[in-house]
């Protein structure tokens, strides 16, 4: 039998599988990447044994636990972690804090199913606990870069082409700005935390040291970036992207209508989709109305209409070039000239794509 495992840094870097078994919702609050939640108890049992403890105390928990997963229940629970035993003999399995749960889970198993199965000393708490030091660590002892850029200058192709990069905005699954969502939903909060420090680790693992960061606000959407991560990227060097107005205006008309559209048909199929996908871009300029200013909205949402009901119609994408460039000249470019001109002094280098990417990575080989 293999041992139970408190090497947090091998089971993340080495991706081992990993069997959650905490109720779905502790698993929706907060996960790893990979990891599949198969509970010992469902939400409401796991909440009546809570309730038993807090008024009579662990044995009668216990008791009542054995009693709420028996029979069928207990059988079928056992099953499906036999399954991903056998699928994954180099696993582990964990609860909240390597306690009971996850004691009972091996024991049940052993006696049950035949099968010796590790599980990780101290549970998820102390991997999280783990996760949050090297996020703090790499933003201590590591040295740190921005690319900054005006709305569609492609920031995000740039850190895709650089092996020390950070996406905070692919962690976060969302571009951004008001209209960044995706056709799919943004993880929890502590999973988006928990997969960037994931990436930090091993990114670190193979040397990286300097780490390439999109400048943003605190929030991507609606996850924030861990506070000392945000805070070190207030004092941190900016390299900044130029791109011309035209070249802005196709890209974001291919990120955020052709692209896009197809996630949501892919996502919410063909009947649903667009209607998913138009709603979604709608939302997106009725956010900023009063930044906007309502003559200002009422023409670009016009604009936005038309190019919808032609699109829908046709399937042509001409008519968004509008509302876009509309919304580039008259709010994105003024308020990120701004933004530009306040954080002038910690510009140290700005360049097109290929200037721009060919400095980064001799930065990060200094």
């Amino acid at each position: 039998m293999r041992d139970n495992s408190a090497d947090y840094r091998d089971i993340f870097l080495n991706d081992i599988p990993m069997m959650d078994v905490r109720a779905p919702v502790e698993f929706d609050k907060g996960a790893f990447p990979g990891v599949i939640n198969l509970p010992l108890m469902n939400d409401l049992e796991r909440e009546k044994v809570g309730t038993c403890y807090k008024q009579q105390g662990q044995q009668a928990a216990i008791e009542l636990g054995h009693r709420l997963v028996s029979g069928s229940i207990k059988e079928q629970r056992i099953q499906a972690w036999a399954d991903f035993a056998r699928a994954r003999p180099d696993g582990l399995l964990y609860c909240f804090r390597g306690g009971l749960r996850s004691q009972l889970t091996q024991q049940w198993l052993k006696t049950e199913a035949g099968i010796d199965y590790p599980r990780v000393i101290n549970g998820y708490k102390a991997m999280r606990t783990y996760l949050i030091e090297v996020t703090d660590n790499a933003v201590a002892e590591c040295d740190l870069v921005l690319v900054g850029g005006l709305t569609g200058s492609g920031k995000t192709e740039v850190l895709a082409q650089l092996d020390n990069a950070l996406d905070l905005e692919g962690h976060a699954n969302h571009r951004g700005s008001s209209f960044g969502r995706h056709a799919t939903p943004q993880p929890a909060q502590i999973s988006f935390e928990n997969a960037l420090s994931i990436d930090i680790l091993k990114k670190r693992a193979k040397g990286v040291s300097q780490f390439v960061i999109e400048d943003e606000g605190r929030a991507v959407g609606s996850r924030a970036i861990p506070l000392s991560l945000y805070l070190r990227m207030q004092r941190l060097p900016l390299v900044w992207l130029e791109e011309r107005f035209e070249n802005r205006v196709e890209r974001i008309l291919k990120d955020y209508v052709v692209d896009l559209c197809a996630e949501f048909l892919a996502v919410q199929g063909i009947e649903q989709g667009f209607g998913g996908f138009a709603a979604h871009l709608r939302l997106g300029l009725s956010s900023i109305v009063k930044r906007l200013g309502g003559e200002r909205y009422q023409r670009l949402a016009a604009a936005l209409d038309a190019a919808l009901l032609e699109q829908e119609r046709s399937g042509a994408v001409d008519l968004h070039r509008e509302w876009i460039s509309g919304l580039l000249a008259e709010y994105y470019d003024p308020m990120y000239a701004y933004q530009r001109d306040s954080k002038a002094p910690r510009i140290e280098f700005a360049g097109d794509h290929a200037a721009v990417i060919e400095y980064l990575k001799a930065r990060g080989r200094r």
